[in-house]
């Protein structure tokens, strides 16, 4: 009667009908091996008994009454009894569990990712590196305060979506991913996390069909026909500039964008030219600073930026933050979007251009190879291409600067 009289006041004190018992220790039972008691002291602790590893009589404490309710009490009855159907013993997954949760929660996305950037940055050329970081805040801003052991896949492949369906990228979305994938496994090297959850997100960027080569047109009518087009659209001043030194330099569209005025100190000498920094290009096997020769036309068009744009550190400064330059994606939207040229002719495709046709009447190809700065095969030649054959490279920039002018006045 005793012990009736104590599981009947324990029961009522449970619904907050009475006061626990004082002066007893007892328990109640709620089967499966969770139980409340009362201490001497009249502290009610869940607990849990299990057994494992052959051993009988373990107790898994799951917290004091009232903080943790008879619902949550049963819930962690359940974790406990699949900690042990996967072989693990309870409060040794739950240590486990609770320094994992201590390390991931100073360990946000932001903090590894700045981590991973700086790790990365030495091995990696200044424009690569500026790509990378500008990638990563204009992308994944989503995921900035989040423990990296708390995002999931499905988070990370909606930002995955939104590149290749709100901003029609497939090249972004695969670089993003690439760069994702890589931050992941970094935190999972540094034990911040279990998973890697971009590593699924492969699965959400369509296959582009494969071409042999990048659009690009190889008439001179075709590519007037493309800088009339650019010049009667609506465009920023930044970016038409910057659409007009791809075309007449043809250098890569990352050199172009982050062009800085104090790349073109010698934009007023006897031979105008734009040298960019090593560190800058894509090409890292050679110790020398890549010299572009400007074309008559194109080095006076920049002189003419420069007198309206030409007291910030950049020649193509963003509309939205003038510290800043515009972005890759402002000219290939020009030329996919604007101009309609998708698969027809892209930023790249002045390259294909210049190199193509520069051969086709007559130039010497390693001229044109060290116009473009191509990674040479040849070790001969990467040692000895300093300043070789800059006759015929002034000849070449001043011929395709002279055919573009005469292209876009119709009488290519």
């Amino acid at each position: 009667m005793e012990v009736k009289a104590h599981v009947k006041a324990a029961r009522a004190w449970l619904d907050d009908e009475v006061s626990p018992p004082e002066g007893k220790s007892w328990k109640l039972s709620d089967g499966g091996g969770l139980f409340l008691t009362v201490t001497n002291a009249g502290t009610p602790v869940w607990r849990v008994k299990y057994a494992f590893g052959g051993k009988t009589g373990r107790y898994f404490a799951a917290g004091t009454y009232p903080e943790v309710s008879l619902q949550a009490a049963r819930a962690l009855r359940e974790q406990v009894k699949q900690w042990l159907c996967d072989g693990r013993d309870p409060v040794q997954a739950r240590r486990v569990n609770r320094a994992a949760a201590v390390s991931s929660a100073g360990n946000t996305f932001e903090s590894v990712a700045e981590a991973w950037l700086a790790k990365s940055k030495p091995g990696w050329s200044e424009a690569h590196f500026k790509t990378t970081s500008e990638t990563l805040e204009r992308y994944a801003k989503a995921l900035r305060s989040f423990p990296v052991a708390e995002i999931t896949d499905p988070m990370v492949g909606r930002l995955i979506e939104h590149v290749v369906i709100q901003r029609e990228s497939i090249d972004t979305a695969k670089k993003l991913r690439q760069t994702l994938t890589s931050i992941f496994r970094y935190a999972r090297a540094r034990g911040f996390c279990t998973h890697n959850p971009a590593e699924s997100a492969r699965e959400l960027i369509p296959r582009k069909r494969q071409m042999g080569r990048r659009p690009a047109f190889l008439e001179f009518a075709a590519l007037g026909d493309i800088l009339n087009r650019a010049s009667a659209a609506n465009l920023s001043r930044a970016v038409h500039m910057a659409h007009r030194l791809c075309a007449f330099t043809a250098a890569r569209v990352g050199n172009v964008i982050s062009a800085e005025w104090a790349e073109f100190a010698e934009l007023d000498a006897e031979v105008p030219t734009w040298v960019i920094p090593r560190g800058k290009m894509k090409a890292q096997d050679r110790h020398h600073d890549h010299r572009v020769i400007l074309g008559p036309a194109i080095a006076e068009e920049l002189r003419a930026w420069r007198r309206v744009n030409g007291s910030g550190r950049y020649l193509f400064p963003s509309l939205t933050d003038a510290t800043e330059h515009i972005v890759s994606e402002a000219l290939s939207k020009l030329y996919r979007v604007t101009l309609g040229l998708k698969d027809k002719h892209s930023p790249h495709g002045w390259r294909a251009a210049f190199s193509t046709l520069a051969r086709e009447n007559g130039f010497d190809s390693e001229a044109v190879e060290m116009a473009l700065d191509h990674v040479h095969a040849n070790d001969v030649v990467r040692a000895y291409d300093r300043g070789a054959r800059l006759p015929e490279r002034v000849r070449l920039a001043h011929w395709w600067c002279e055919q573009l002018v005469r292209a876009e006045r119709g009488a290519a």
